[in-house]
């Protein structure tokens, strides 16, 4: 494992000019020494030989440097480890964080690039986006394992995170993991399948705006587009609302949140209604139907993956947000969410404004993840998920 070792005095990565942040793109690199192995540590210099830092180098990918720190001296293994274990017990003490469903290695923000660890009660799910950040997280997991007192864990370095490196992709479970396991969260039950769900499984990052939801429900009636497997419809029907409607394009996750849906009894079960479609046609339906909701949730997968894709992703939201406000009933509120880090939180409330043309709308709150994601401040692509919490004032 090339973490495994302290890296040779000829691994080392010449940059064009001063790093501006934690990721150095391969068209600012000079040159690398011959030493410098995919996937392993290498130092950072600048032109003029000064020492900016340690990164993980790959030769093949557009993020050819991925910074672990700042230091002279290469972090040993037992450095890494440490600042795991650092990251792991800081979601153990704090009151305001469900250690058993949480976020426990949030990337660059925890120090670890590429790699995000999630806990889900005696399990470790990992997605992994580079091939170094494979290497962290088989390094350190024995030490996550004795500090959390899990037992069983998954790695999954997919197909398309593994083509941006021309890297096999690769899926690693221990061999007690299971297929599929039921967690709770603010007392709802869900059920996981992890050959079926996207990312780590679930979406802890969204915790405490489904709870949001959850308290203003009461009474309402309630829209959740993209509900993926039931998040946020779960919520509403828990905080009492007279209807949840619910729709979502894939198949599978629809199916999904029925069944999380009927695990928590046939009450809750009873306000949601689950439909299979896609969520711009649908919404221009309801719209010709002239329906209206009280709380409306917009929670669409990342639009813009890359800046290949930015246009047309700016478009999605645009049109996303345009086709649901006129559903907004007057005092009514809407929740709309990106989850695109290069998005930013300015140009994503842009987006929004110019999709709400005449209709007066105001910002009453502004969220995003909860303190088991942390952002560097000097990566703010790791704010990835912002909500926008609005009214109708007409």
């Amino acid at each position: 494992m090339p973490l495994s070792a302290p890296p040779s005095a000829d691994a080392w990565a010449v940059l064009d000019g001063r790093p501006r942040g934690p990721r150095i793109f391969r068209k600012d690199v000079r040159v690398a020494g011959k030493d410098a192995v995919a996937g392993g540590l290498v130092a950072v210099r600048g032109p003029e030989n000064e020492h900016f830092g340690w990164a993980l180098w790959h030769p093949r990918s557009q993020i050819a440097l991925r910074f672990v720190n700042r230091a002279e001296q290469a972090p040993s293994a037992e450095d890494l480890r440490a600042l795991a274990v650092a990251a792991a017990q800081r979601r153990l003490d704090d009151p305001e964080i469900p250690d058993q469903v949480c976020r426990i290695l949030h990337a660059e923000g925890d120090g670890f690039p590429g790699l995000v660890v999630d806990r889900y009660g005696p399990l470790l799910v990992a997605k992994v986006y580079s091939l170094g950040s494979l290497h962290l997280f088989e390094l350190v997991l024995p030490a996550l394992h004795d500090c959390l007192g899990t037992s069983e864990h998954m790695l999954d370095f997919d197909e398309s995170s593994a083509r941006a490196e021309s890297e096999k992709p690769v899926v690693k479970r221990s061999k007690g993991f299971p297929q599929r396991v039921k967690i709770e969260e603010s007392g709802l039950r869900y059920e996981l399948d992890f050959l079926e769900g996207h990312k780590t499984g679930f979406f802890c990052d969204q915790r405490e705006n489904r709870a949001r939801v959850r308290a203003m429900a009461h009474g309402k009636q309630v829209l959740d587009v993209c509900c993926y497997t039931g998040g946020f419809a779960l919520s509403a029907a828990a905080g009492e609302a007279e209807e949840v409607l619910a729709l979502d394009l894939d198949e599978k996750a629809i199916a999904q949140a029925k069944r999380n849906a009927n695990l928590n009894g046939p009450g809750l079960a009873r306000r949601i209604k689950f439909v299979h479609a896609d969520a711009f046609s649908y919404l221009r339906t309801l719209g010709h139907n002239r329906r209206r909701f009280d709380l409306i949730v917009l929670d669409p997968p990342k639009f813009i993956p890359n800046r290949r894709t930015w246009e047309e992703g700016i478009a999605r939201y645009h049109d996303l947000n345009k086709l649901a406000i006129p559903l907004l009933a007057q005092g009514g509120t809407l929740l709309s969410c990106s989850c695109s880090g290069l998005l930013r939180p300015i140009e994503f409330q842009e987006t929004v404004r110019r999709s709400a043309r005449n209709r007066p709308l105001a910002i009453v709150r502004q969220t995003g993840a909860g303190a088991d994601h942390p952002v560097r401040l000097d990566f703010p692509e790791g704010r990835y998920l912002k909500a926008l919490w609005m009214t109708a004032a007409d």
